[in-house]
Parts: structure tokens; sequence; C-alpha cells
């Protein structure tokens, strides 16, 4: 069993000129290390890959969505099998690590690590590099013919709100949703950091013949960065839609891999950034 995602803390609160004890609940934060068993049976090795901070829950899905988002896998059947080493950890650190073992006949090339993982805005890498490097690991998108009227748009965040069960009780989770061309909400995921969230989403759908990620809109709770549009451009996700703003590298990750990207979506109005053709 997996810790649970929220925690119970006892505070002060000040109310009407006063003040009370009270107790309420936050979103837990812990590290998550991912290693990666790879190679021959004879022959097994071991790389630690990243260590993340995230909320507790869906954590094979995080591990199988990064994977695959930084191009290390190509496809959720180049693995094998995945579970927790808790038997390297202590009781206060059990479900902290685990372990993705690939198949023996998938080659994994460490080189492929070398991209520094574009999780920060000061990595010291440039804008042209950054998408360079996407650009090596997925293709750029098909425009696709799709058209998706304003009013759907403006009522995604509504949908994805209601379904946010841990945010409903600390108020302290970034959010993202899947859904079909039709506004219908097909998956969500939930953590302290927006890139998890999208890489449990995405983890989740990796093999999963019911979902088209190319006839489908992301929406983000918050920002729009490098980072996601990165994300959702190696799962082939034509339509990005961010309740908060995008950066200037974000857009322009759209704007080369065909990517509607749209961004502070209220209750009447909304920016179109890039990829314009595809509403209505």
């Amino acid at each position: 069993m997996q810790k649970p995602a929220v925690s119970a803390v006892q505070l002060k609160r000040f109310v009407n000129n006063e003040y009370v004890y009270s107790e309420d609940l936050v979103a837990v934060e812990e590290p998550l290390e991912i290693r990666l068993g790879f190679g021959l049976k004879e022959n097994r090795q071991q790389q630690r890959i990243s260590v993340t901070m995230r909320t507790p829950g869906n954590d094979f899905e995080l591990a199988i969505g990064f994977l695959f988002t930084e191009g290390i896998i190509g496809s959720v059947g180049e693995i094998l099998s995945i579970q927790f080493c808790t038997e390297v950890n202590t009781k206060e650190n059990n479900f902290n690590v685990l372990r993705v073992e690939l198949k023996e006949d998938v080659v994994f090339d460490a080189v492929s690590l070398q991209r520094n993982f574009y999780t920060t805005s000061s990595c010291g890498v440039c804008g042209k590099a950054s998408i360079e490097a996407v650009f090596q690991a997925c293709d750029i998108q098909e425009k696709s013919a799709f058209s998706i009227e304003p009013s759907l748009i403006l009522a995604l965040s509504e949908i994805l709100r209601n379904d946010q069960q841990v945010f409903k009780y600390t108020g302290g989770l970034h959010g993202c949703g899947l859904f079909n061309l039709s506004g219908e909400l097909l998956l969500s995921r939930e953590d302290v950091g927006r890139h998890n969230a999208l890489d449990k989403l995405i983890g989740a759908t990796l093999g999963s013949v019911e979902m088209e990620l190319k006839n489908s809109i992301l929406l983000l709770s918050g920002r729009a960065s490098f980072e996601l549009l990165q994300k959702a451009a190696m799962a082939q996700i034509p339509m990005v839609v961010s309740v908060g703003a995008p950066s200037s590298l974000a857009v322009e990750t759209a704007k080369q891999f065909n990517i509607t990207l749209i961004g502070f979506v209220k209750a009447d109005k909304f920016n179109i950034y890039t990829g314009a053709q595809r509403l209505n």
C-alpha cells in the first residue's frame, strides 16, 4: 500500500479577530527515486535515473510517463516490470524508490540522459538547443483537421477542478486533464509538481487503446512551461490549454511542433498563441 496523498497538520487560525486552534489537510510531498534495470539476464545492470519531489500515488504511471517523455523508452511495451525497492529503505522511506526493469532486448543508451532533463528555467541551456533536443526525440505533428468551438475550451477548467479530489481538500496541487474532442474528460492526475502530474497522466495513457492522444486536448491547471510542452510533443498531443501564462519557449515549442497553445483561460475569454486554425 502506498503512502497517503494528504496529511493532517495542527495549526492556529486568525478568524473574526481572534485566534482559534484547528486542523487542516496538506498535500504530501516526498522524494521518488527512479532506477532503471537493463541488459542481459546474466549481466543485469542498474542506473539511477532521477529523483523528483512528488505527491505519493500513481507512482508507476509517473515513472512510465517520465521515461517516455524523456525519450528513454519508446513505448510501455519495452518495460518488463516495475516494483518498489522496499528492501533498501528504512520503514519511514518505504515506497520512495522504485525500479523499472527493461526487457533484455531493449537497448538503453546512457547518452540519452545527457539532455539533463530541462526541469528549471535556470538550466543554462539556450532555447534553440532545448528545442533541437526535442526534435531528436519526437516527430512534428501533422496539422490535424479538427476544429473546436470556443465554448468547449471555456468549460474545461471547471470540469477538471471538479475532478481534482485531493485539491478539494488541500488547495495545494497542480492538475492536468485529458479531454476528447467533444470536451469529455478521459483522465486526470494531480501532483505537487506540474511536470509530475503530466507524467502520471501520460504514463496512464500509454498502451491504452481507448485513449487516442493524437485527437485529444490537454488542460493544465497552471502555467505552460517549455517542459510541459516538450512532454506534450513527445505524446503527440495536438492541443494544450493552460489556465495560466505560457513562457516564450513554450510558445516557440508549440509553434515548431504544430501544437495549438491556449493560455489565460477564464470564464469568458482566453488567448490563442499558436495553432489558431483549430478553433472555430
